[in-house]
């Protein structure tokens, strides 16, 4: 009878665990569907104009799930666009009423409604609007002599590679073809996943050379550290964070030196890279002194595949090329 109980135990934790496992795994496919997002995806987004007739301002709005939001305001205009990244930056938190989303705190008024950012204070009122900024080099065409790895016809140039119906990457990719100096240029589209938070939210890397991470994450409106869009994972936190909002296509173009070694395998010269996150330099000529964390590859004088992380959420990517030096 004990040794029954004991049978009927253990299957039972197992099914949990399996059951657990399940879960962890799963993804929310329906993240990375612009047409399902919900109410609160109307008001998140970047803001930007001039009040009083004299002062630029720079405003990100992040949802943060049933109907909350964060403001952060950039004196002199938007990342990569005005704002200077040392004057202080402002934050206020928000919620959705109706069809206005009014934030608290400081000593001016400001509510969200219509597609506009607006503030009021002594019986005065300044608006700016919603913008949608995109990146200079969306949709660059390969020049002659690259390596098309992804025109959205087909995966065959990765593996494992997946395709959604309408034609995307997913993530969890790696390059067949190996490369060492290259110049990538690569379009990611991060998931809207509003009530997750740090590392959770939207998450996966671009490797490059299978061995050197450049971070991807909803990182929208944070400060902009490594381990955050655009950081060289635990090496190099981005000059600027130039994170857009979820579900809009980004592009990375980076310019990789690949490490040196001398006939007997000793490393000599450390990878180096340029780093353009939606054409903004984010780091220029960077030295990687050591690989990333979860690097499919150790450091070593043979070439590397792009690898395109998978961090159980839904990253979706176009137009993939590489230029070999």
């Amino acid at each position: 009878m004990l040794n029954n109980k004991r049978h009927l135990l253990c299957l039972a934790i197992g099914a949990l665990l399996a059951g657990l496992t399940s879960v962890h795994a799963a993804k929310n496919e329906a993240a990375a569907d612009p047409a399902k997002v919900d109410a609160d995806y109307a008001y998140q987004g970047e803001y930007a104009g001039v009040i009083a007739n004299q002062f630029d301002v720079g405003a990100q709005v992040i949802a943060l799930g049933d109907g909350q939001f964060r403001l952060v305001l950039y004196p002199g205009g938007l990342p990569g666009a005005g704002y200077d990244g040392t004057t202080e930056k402002r934050q206020y938190d928000g919620a959705l009423d109706g069809d206005t989303v009014t934030f608290t705190g400081g000593t001016t008024g400001k509510s969200i409604t219509g597609g506009k950012l607006t503030f009021s204070r002594d019986g005065q009122e300044f608006s700016i609007d919603r913008t949608v900024r995109k990146s200079p080099t969306l949709g660059a065409k390969p020049p002659e002599g690259a390596v098309v790895l992804f025109d959205g016809k087909s995966a065959e140039n990765f593996k494992p590679g997946r395709m959604t119906e309408n034609g995307l990457l997913r993530e969890g990719a790696n390059s067949i073809k190996r490369f060492q100096d290259h110049t990538l240029h690569l379009e990611f589209r991060l998931p809207y996943e509003p009530k997750k938070r740090g590392q959770g939210r939207a998450n996966s890397g671009c490797y490059l050379q299978a061995r050197y991470e450049v971070q991807m994450l909803d990182s929208f409106g944070l400060a902009g550290r490594d381990n955050e869009c655009g950081g060289i994972y635990s090496i190099a936190a981005p000059d600027t964070n130039m994170c857009l909002p979820p579900l809009q296509w980004q592009t990375y173009d980076i310019d990789f030196t690949a490490a040196k070694y001398d006939k007997e395998g000793k490393k000599t010269a450390n990878a180096r890279a340029t780093v353009r996150h939606n054409g903004v330099v984010i780091h220029d000529n960077v030295e990687l002194p050591k690989r990333t964390a979860a690097s499919p590859l150790a450091e070593g004088p043979e070439p590397g595949f792009l690898h395109l992380q998978d961090h159980s959420n839904p990253v979706r990517y176009r137009n993939i090329w590489i230029v070999e030096k």
